[in-house]
């Protein structure tokens, strides 16, 4: 990679980072594809162990906010190592644990230490570059998280098979303890507040706002559609069963796609590929609904909301860095807990209208709600408060900082 990007130990540190998103991904969903293997193993149900995804989530959800507020002012580099070994610990102990409830246990620990992650990583990695790559830098970050959909839970997957759950979470954890030692080596150890992306860029409290709103209803959207793109994929569009995993293989790689396009747009045309992606994730599940009986539609459809909603998260980093109202920290913690939010909210939604409305209904209210937050997105620089505060004739030059 070019110097021009950045300095070698700042590409590694970055490579670093993006691989333990890549873990912390792979670790909260990898239940999914263990599900028959934990089941048996525990002595438990299916839908148990689905609330070993569930409960991580809400964990998240709810601690994010209050716990990145805690833990500031502590160097990113120290809390960093410090989350990683969390990581590290809690993943092993799951892959130790006796019963359902110690591994339960270690499931939310390791949820405690994501929630923070995701606040500081992005600053922390985007402190590393200069503000002009620094939307590739997120791409590559990004890049990470999205590629556990393509490889980290279904090579977990087939490794549970081949040799036990258990054993897929001890590699996990083993993994989290080498890249601990990468970034304890190789991040820089800046001072908690000095670094150059711990604040935003053009600091704008009404576009993070509209940022926050926008994002919870696209990303509601997308899993109103997604969590139970199964049914629709057998039931309307009749694929069998066994084409469920190829076709979302397919959406993962089109997801990585869309993060390479993200990343390399974002620097310059922030906001307008951020309303563009969400419009072609309205695009998708509209032609998902009303073009769901053809295979080939279908699966360019599902492709389609796959590098739509992969590459909104990762523009989403680098204008969190731009308009972040205080601290980039914060505001990447409260811009985690409204995507968060959303894929709650989103599967919540499905579950309540799958029954009521088929698989069809679930991506019909996808489209919609894309829809809405296509419009939110595109009305984001009218709730400007920079532009309220150049207009203000008391602030004079002041304002148009």
């Amino acid at each position: 990679m070019p110097e021009r990007f950045g300095s070698r130990p700042a590409i590694v540190a970055l490579i670093a980072l993006a691989l333990a998103a890549f873990l912390y991904v792979t670790t909260e969903s990898l239940p999914i594809g263990l599900l028959p293997l934990m089941a048996r193993d525990l002595g438990t149900s299916a839908s148990a162990v689905g609330l070993l995804v569930t409960g991580y989530g809400l964990v998240v959800v709810v601690v994010t906010l209050p716990l990145t507020r805690m833990t500031r002012r502590i160097p990113r580099r120290r809390l960093l190592c410090v989350l990683l070994g969390v990581f590290a610990l809690a993943t092993c102990l799951s892959a130790v644990a006796g019963d359902y409830w110690l591994l339960m246990g270690a499931r939310m620990v390791t949820a405690l230490s994501q929630a923070v992650f995701w606040a500081v990583v992005t600053p922390a990695a985007a402190g590393l570059f200069r503000p002009e790559v620094r939307g590739k830098a997120m791409a590559v970050l990004y890049a990470g998280a999205s590629s556990a959909a393509v490889a980290g839970v279904p090579a977990g997957t087939w490794l549970g098979q081949q040799a036990g759950w258990r054993t897929v979470f001890l590699v996990l954890g083993g993994l989290g303890l080498v890249v601990l030692a990468v970034v304890a080596a190789v991040l820089p150890g800046t001072p908690a507040g000095r670094g150059a992306a711990d604040r935003g860029s053009a600091p704008d409290r009404g576009r993070y706002l509209v940022i926050v709103a926008g994002t919870a209803t696209a990303v509601t959207g997308a899993f109103a559609a997604f969590t139970y793109i199964g049914p629709f994929l057998t039931e309307v569009s009749g694929f069998a069963e066994s084409s469920i995993g190829p076709l979302l293989l397919a959406r993962g790689v089109a997801g990585v796609a869309g993060v390479v396009v993200a990343g390399y747009l974002a620097d310059r045309h922030a906001w307008h590929t951020m309303a563009g992606l969400t419009g072609l994730q309205a695009l998708a599940l509209a032609a998902q609904y009303l073009l769901g009986g053809s295979p080939v539609a279908t699966v360019a459809a599902v492709a389609l909301s796959g590098f739509t909603m992969s590459g909104l998260t990762a523009v989403l980093g680098s204008r969190v860095l731009t308009h972040a109202p205080g601290t980039s920290d914060m505001a990447s913690a409260g811009m985690s807990t409204a995507f968060n939010v959303g894929i709650t909210a989103g599967a919540f939604l499905g579950g309540v209208l799958l029954p009521l409305a088929g698989p069809g209904g679930t991506v019909l209210a996808g489209a919609l709600l894309s829809l809405v937050a296509f419009a939110v997105m595109l009305a984001e620089p009218a709730f400007s408060s920079r532009a309220a505060t150049v207009a203000s004739p008391r602030l004079g030059h002041a304002g148009t900082r």
